[in-house]
């Protein structure tokens, strides 16, 4: 089996490793959300970061990826205390997929054969302390919508039906691509993707001619072409890790809050999730960057990732979200 595309090597789509990034430093800001045309590395990216994340420790056999033998849940009835390093998780949503394939359901077939009332765990287990792909985000269905917005508020999967009576952790990055033109999302779904991002097929020949020839080298020189980015990813992951710890020790003062605070109000997104979540993002943007404390030029950076896909509609005015974020970034931050 292929091990995946190296994060490194994808040529262009800053944005998009930006935003995947800040989720890998602090997996609270709440997810990415990625829009544009079909065959731009969305699905790439993800599998490409979470393989260069370092593995997760979990214990043997628990189906929630447990950190702890404490963590892991009662039903699981795993008896054994081992713990091992597993990947980091990447769970596919298909949008086919039932109610029961996504929560978890009756065993039937310990049901029919036993008699026993067990729980069989579906993906959200499977996601657990990792990432929940969703591809075509925008074309899932309402009951899905429902439940990933409970279980995404949450952070725990709550199944009560065919008297089970059963919870377990489901903390994941939520990472959702779609097309625009096949269908808007859904207003509160929307707003509980942390960053969002465009994304296009690149325009500069130059750039088209690079991605096709690391895609070759990939698929026809495997060997010799992972091994050329395999420093490239270890630095980013040692960024990364380097981050995580910074970010603990950052210091945040009160004129960022005050420009948090103003940018939202000016832009007239709902709510207090719009400020929360770029607080949490330019303090992600700052530790990678490797600051001791957050500043204004943290915050412009790290703003249109966070509200583009949080203002309302406004009739008068023609820009599309980006530039009003640019627009409104300028006139707050560089008064």
């Amino acid at each position: 089996m292929k091990q995946p595309f190296p994060f490194s090597a994808i040529v262009g789509q800053t944005d998009m490793k930006l935003a995947m990034t800040l989720t890998a430093i602090d997996p609270s800001i709440g997810g990415v959300l990625v829009f544009g045309d079909r065959g731009t590395g969305k699905s790439t990216a993800v599998r490409a970061l979470a393989a260069l994340l370092p593995p997760i420790t979990a214990v043997k056999g628990c189906p929630v990826n447990s950190a702890t033998p404490a963590d892991c849940p009662d039903w699981a009835h795993v008896t054994g205390k081992t713990l091992h390093d597993v990947p980091t998780p990447v769970i596919d949503l298909p949008l086919g997929a039932s109610e029961d394939r996504v929560t978890g359901a009756l065993d039937i077939e310990k049901a029919l054969t036993s008699g026993e009332k067990a729980f069989q765990p579906g993906l959200l287990a499977a996601a657990n302390r990792g990432y929940l792909y969703i591809d075509e985000v925008n074309l899932l269905e309402d009951h899905i919508v429902d439940l990933l917005l409970d279980v995404a508020q949450s952070g725990e999967n709550v199944i009560e039906r065919e008297g089970l009576s059963i919870r377990h952790a489901a903390r994941f990055v939520l990472v959702g691509s779609g097309n625009p033109e096949e269908g808007e999302l859904r207003p509160q779904l929307l707003d509980r993707f942390g960053l969002s991002v465009d994304v296009a097929s690149p325009t500069d020949i130059d750039e088209r001619v690079e991605v096709i020839k690391r895609r070759d080298a990939y698929e026809n020189n495997h060997a010799a072409f992972m091994l050329r980015w395999q420093a490239e990813d270890a630095a980013l992951r040692d960024q990364i890790l380097g981050a995580r710890e910074t970010l603990k020790k950052l210091k945040t003062p009160d004129s960022s809050l005050r420009d948090v605070a103003m940018l939202c109000l000016k832009l007239g997104s709902d709510g207090l999730r719009g400020e929360l979540t770029l607080l949490k993002a330019a303090r992600a943007y700052a530790a990678l960057r490797n600051d001791t404390a957050l500043t204004r030029a943290h915050v412009g950076d790290t703003a249109g990732l966070v509200l583009r896909h949080r203002l309302r509609r406004d009739p008068l005015d023609d820009a599309g979200s980006g530039t009003r974020v640019t627009r409104i970034v300028a006139e707050v931050l560089d008064a």
